[in-house]
């Protein structure tokens, strides 16, 4: 079975979206957070269904109302593992690092 690993920097991008919510809505924020996990572990089962984006890296696309986020990962077939490298808003210009 695949093996799905979050590396530091999709933590702390997780992290800052979670306290980014929790100002202004925690429900909203605990809601996301689960929204983000279960949206990547899907990528267990169909590791290769994010759009190619560059360097071997895909990019996960998650809905959340009108807007939603984007995780960037790295399938690895010969080790049959997906890493989450990084998530950001939709509305934001690129991801952090």
């Amino acid at each position: 079975m695949t093996e799905l690993v979050y590396s530091a920097q999709a933590l702390q991008d997780l992290e800052r979206v979670s306290d980014f919510l929790i100002e202004t809505d925690r429900q909203a924020a605990e809601e996301t957070a689960t929204l983000i996990f279960e949206a990547l572990d899907i990528l267990v089962r169909h590791p290769e269904m994010g759009r190619k984006v560059q360097w071997g890296q895909r990019e996960l696309v998650i809905s959340r109302g009108r807007t939603g986020y984007l995780a960037l990962y790295r399938y690895l077939p010969r080790i049959d593992r997906v890493l989450a490298l990084a998530l950001r808003h939709q509305r934001e210009s690129g991801y952090k690092a």
